[in-house]
This record gives structure tokens, sequence and C-alpha cells, in this order.
């Protein structure tokens, strides 16, 4: 006998329909799994076979192929035992129910038939929704993470035999459902906040400038002047996060086995802080599995990278790409992955090896040749995909004795919220977010500069010697300061405190 039941693949962050179809036959008793899988799916046999045993079943000691199609689609991961034990048991007429068009079986087996959690359940479950499948068997521990989808039905399972009652109608499994908007509306708030940064007005207002506008900061100055203080607090400043980017960001964790247990949704913009040592791999994505990197999982969040030169060259130069893209295609032998890779990247140096060659208080201890080895690690095709460059000095002791209470997050972020609800109207049909994603072609049509204005950029062009990558970065800060203000048109101010932020275009070495 022949059956046909509904799983699903992993492709990067998205789903992809398996058809899982078993033959039993007559013959020499044999277990074969075809389709292209790898180790851990050819290893569900003998999984499969003793939870069908435990469960209280006897095995077909029959021949029996599995075939895990489409054939030319690449499958590993233990979320098909399941679905090959359901089939096995249809096959064998131990399951009577044998129209299973609108289901969908996930989950790893024990060997004793209880059903153990898997990564990737939410995009499995979107995945399913898009294509008509209304019943979705999930691990029990997965369940509050697939139902956030009120379009399917999510049937929580412990073991096997419940998969079988409720199939063969002899106990009913309730449908599982999730209040995503209790999820947000008991969202956790952020317990490092900006009113705890004494003084650094100016390096508060280009973080907000960032925040605004999701544009890419460097921040180089003495050690102990707030750098890594201010990058902790930048996600408090955030703008709130949408469903959609919420269900992303919870996507690309989950299938990295970086998700909570018992958890919907991620309401919180991540923040990815690595070490200085991690390799290139790491950072962008790949390996054997593929796996997303420290730049995708930052996607929607802040990727902050400390100690910005002392991180492998061959490391930071590969972010060229997912920063200018907001994606970053891994190509192996095997295929091609695209992770999404939207996030704001942060950095932090010092300007030096000792930290004080900006300095006139205390003395730098590096000759020209150190100070040009050691920047020499920032090259300019990078630095010009980096829209703000700040330069900090030490904090005054005036400011921190005063006793004056700095600005709150939350105050901060009630201005980043309508800056960003100003850009999400104007882009609404053109599918960007923040400004900065305009295009060359948009750039034009939204940054339109008065004569003076442009007179004005000019003669900054000219004198700093930009690069036109580096033109574009301008328009695009100098818009995001226009929304600030609250004003239609760039005005020569705006364009001003823009150039202002590409310091490391005045920093002669």
């Amino acid at each position: 006998m022949v059956s046909k039941v509904k799983s699903c693949a992993l492709l990067g962050i998205d789903g992809c329909i398996v058809d899982v179809e078993t033959d039993i036959s007559n013959g020499i008793p044999n277990f074969d799994v075809v389709g292209l899988g790898d180790m851990a799916v050819r290893e569900s046999r003998e999984r499969v076979r003793a939870a069908i045993k435990n469960s209280g079943m006897d095995f077909p000691v029959r021949r029996i192929t599995i075939n895990l199609a489409p054939a030319s689609l690449r499958k590993g991961g233990s979320m098909y035992d399941v679905s090959i034990a359901v089939g096995i048991l249809v096959a064998s007429d131990i399951i009577k129910n044998t129209d299973l068009s609108s289901y969908m079986f996930l989950g790893e087996l024990s060997l004793d038939g209880s059903i153990k959690p898997i990564d990737g359940i939410i995009s499995m479950v979107c995945c399913a929704a898009a294509n008509n499948i209304k019943n979705i068997f999930v691990p029990e521990t997965n369940s509050d993470e697939a139902a956030v989808f009120s379009s399917v039905n999510i049937l929580p399972v412990k073991c096997l035999n419940d998969i079988i009652k409720h199939l063969n109608g002899d106990s009913i499994i309730l449908s599982y459902f999730t209040n995503v908007d209790s999820i947000f509306m008991h969202n956790t708030k952020d317990s490092l906040d900006f009113c705890d940064v004494k003084g650094q007005a100016s390096l508060k207002r280009a973080m907000e400038v960032a925040a605004c506008g999701s544009h890419n900061m460097l921040m180089m100055g003495s050690p102990g002047s707030g750098k890594t203080m201010l990058a902790k607090r930048l996600p408090s400043i955030l703008p709130d996060m949408t469903f959609e980017e919420a269900v992303q960001i919870t996507k690309i964790h989950s299938i990295s086995g970086l998700l909570p247990r018992n958890t919907s949704l991620l309401t919180q913009r991540p923040f990815r802080n690595p070490h200085h040592t991690i390799s290139a791999i790491s950072l962008v994505g790949g390996g054997k599995q593929c796996k997303p990197g420290e730049v995708s999982l930052a996607h929607y969040g802040v990727l902050f990278l400390d100690e910005f030169p002392e991180f492998e060259k061959s490391a930071i130069e590969v972010l060229r790409q997912p920063l200018e893209d907001g994606e970053i295609t891994i190509s192996r032998v095997n295929g091609s992955i695209t992770y999404p890779a939207r996030t704001t990247l942060i950095c932090a140096a010092n300007p030096c090896k000792c930290g004080y060659y900006l300095e006139q208080t205390n003395k730098c201890s590096c000759t020209p040749k150190m100070v040009q080895q050691y920047l020499g690690k920032l090259s300019q095709p990078l630095l010009d995909r980096i829209d703000i460059h700040t330069e900090i000095h030490p904090v005054r002791y005036e400011d921190l004795n005063n006793a004056v209470k700095e600005e709150t997050s939350a105050v901060i972020r009630e201005r980043v919220n309508r800056a960003r609800k100003l850009q999400n109207d104007r882009y609404r049909k053109l599918g960007i977010y923040s400004n900065s994603e305009l295009t060359p072609t948009l750039i034009r049509k939204y940054c339109e500069l008065d004569r003076s204005t442009s007179c004005l950029l000019k003669m900054a062009f000219e004198r700093l010697g930009l690069s036109a990558r580096a033109y574009d970065r301008i328009l695009k800060v100098a818009r995001t300061i226009a929304d600030m203000d609250d004003s239609e048109k760039i005005k020569s101010e705006h364009i001003a405190e823009a150039i202002q932020y590409r310091s490391m275009d005045r920093i002669k070495i």
C-alpha cells in the first residue's frame, strides 16, 4: 500500500513542502529512505522503528520504501521522523484516516515514542499557512512558537500515540492558539537607559540620528569615553517592532537553535556583540550546515563590533556586501542560501593602540606609522558604507558631577518613532522602511537640494575628497535629520550636520 503525508524542509529562513511517500510491499524485509537526505534523515529509520514498537504497535516486517519528494532538494535534520512514522502507520492500516492532505507532521521521535522539539518550527508553520495546510501536528514544547498564525490549527502532541488516537477519532486534540497582542503588550522594557549616561550630548544626538534612519555608525575615541556604554543602550531607543519584523527575527533565531523554549515571538530587537576574535564565517554565516551568522542574527536590530580595528581584516571586509544589500548570500558546493541582514552596524574604535591619538590632555605614545598601521585595517570602501562617523572625547568632570537628570530612552524613542513613521508613510509603496535603504534613484527623488544647500555639499565634497558613495550617505543622513525636524525639504543646517558625521574623512594620518 502507498501513503502520502506532508512535512517541511528549511531553505534559509523559509520552509518548503516535502511529500513523504511510503510504499510497503512484499519482499525481503528492508527499510530504505530515499530523496537526498543527510545522515540525520538516514538515521531516522532506527528511531522510527523503535518508536513504533515501543508505542505498542507492530512494525511491519516487509519491504518499506520512504521517498522524500522533491528528490532534488537536499534535506537535513530530524524533523521528518514523525511524518515517516505516520506514513508507515497509514500504509499499514493502523491509522484509518487516509485523507491527510490538510495535515502536516513535524517533530523528532524518541525511541520510546515521545516527540521532541525541533528548530525552525515557525518557518515551517508559515510555509504551511501559505500552502493552505490547515492542521499541523507539532511537538508540545514548540506549540507557543508555532501558534502565532491564526490561519492554521496547531495540534500539540507529546507522543506518537496522541497522533494515532486523534486521526482515528478515539480522542481529540484541541487546537492551540497564542494571543499575539498580549505578547507585545507584556514586552519587557530595557534595563539599560540613556539617562544613565552623563554628558556626551553630541554622541547621543548622533545615536538618535542613527536610530531614526537605521544608519550604520562608527564611534572613535579614547578609552573610557562611553562608547560601549552608549552602544549597549541603543536598542532602548530603536522604534517599536511590528509583527512582521518579530516573525522575521524569530525565524532566524529559531533555525539557529537560539530561540528559548516556550517562547512565541522575540519582541525586542536583537543586540549582537561578538568578540573581536570571531571568524568571517561566524560573522556572516556559513559552515557545513550554512547557518546564519551574527550579521543575520542582528537583523532589524544592532550588530555592535567593539574594538573594531582588532577584528581580523578578512572578517570585517566580508561585511561590505550585507551592509550594502541588506542580505547575505552563502554559496557552497551543495547550493546557495540567502539570509536577511538588514542590521544597524555600530562600531567602536580607539584611534591608535594606546587610544590617545586624538586627545590633547593625554599624550599619545604611538608613532605616526603605528597609528597608520592600526587604522589601516579600516579600508576606505568599508568606511564609505558607514553613514555616521563620530569623534568622542572623555567626559568632563562637570558633566559627571552634574545633578541634572538626563533624558530617558522612552522620551528619545518617542521622537524616533515619529521619524520612522514619516519614513514608513513616504516609502510604503516602495518596499523599504528607512532612509538608509534609499537607492541612488530614490535619493535623487527624495533628497533634492536647493542651490545654497547644494553649494555647501559641493564645497565639502571637494575639500574632503569624498567618494560617490560617501556623497550618497551624506544625503541619506541629511534626509533623516530633516525628518527629525519634521521638514519636507533638506535645508543647509541638515546638510551641515550630516557633513559633521564624516569625521574619518577629515582625520589625516
